[in-house]
């Protein structure tokens, strides 16, 4: 008996050990190919971009244009941030439900959701942030894409979140960042699907070149040019 209990721990050592050496040499080499390779920035479009904090990217993108008008899909993106001025654009993240309503920091997570997450998944949600004229930099990088792959783009996220009936508003959900507001997505959030992945995949669905997995926010963000002043400084 003891010695199948050994052999069970050796044999769980053994396979977190596969995970915690194996998952990041997959997502290096899943990160490093390329899905619609030939695709060049156009002249003219819609200028979005791609925002990381480092462990997290989201898509910033602006309320209002000629394709979508976000406030219809997003209520939140129709209100006045606390400065008192209207948001002209908004990000949108992906991420674990529990995560983002109740954990603020990577501290207040428990073993247990993490290990749930890790093993079986959790439900999803999209996180909106709300901006007023964002400005470019090295963690907010600018992406010019054509008006089709726009309106692709759009498709891509508005497919990811459950229908409204018609008449009805998206319902809203409060978490951990106040000034934010989150919403149900459809799928499972898993070490798969996770936050960085989902956004690799709705920009590689919008003909942007991409990774064909990208569950770490440097392979998201491998594929997205820095400011041109970054990159001649650096």
């Amino acid at each position: 008996m003891k010695r199948k209990l050994v052999r069970g721990f050796l044999g769980v050592v053994a396979a977190l050990a596969l995970v915690a050496i194996g998952y990041p040499v997959a997502a290096w080499v899943g990160s490093s190919i390329p899905q619609n390779s030939d695709w060049t920035e156009p002249a003219t479009g819609v200028d979005i971009m791609v925002e990381t904090n480092g462990t997290h990217t989201s898509i910033i993108m602006p309320i209002l244009s000629d394709h979508k008008d976000w406030r219809e899909t997003f209520p939140s993106a129709a209100r006045a941030t606390p400065s008192g001025e209207m948001p002209t654009h908004i990000a949108i993240g992906y991420g674990e439900r529990e995560v983002f309503l109740h954990v603020p920091t990577w501290g207040d997570l428990q073993a247990a959701t993490a290990l749930r997450i890790a093993t079986i998944g959790g439900d999803s949600l999209v996180r909106v942030s709300h901006y007023v004229r964002p400005a470019p930099g090295e963690n907010h990088r600018r992406l010019r894409i054509s008006e089709d792959q726009y309106a692709a783009l759009v498709r891509a996220i508005e497919t990811a979140l459950p229908e409204v009936p018609q008449g009805e508003y998206r319902r809203e959900l409060r978490g951990t960042y106040a000034d934010d507001a989150y919403y149900e997505a459809l799928g499972d959030y898993t070490m798969i699907n996770n936050c960085n992945s989902w956004i690799g995949a709705r920009l590689a669905e919008a003909g942007i070149t991409m990774g064909a997995w990208t569950p770490f926010a440097g392979g998201v963000m491998k594929w997205i040019p820095e400011p041109a002043e970054t990159a001649t400084s650096g």
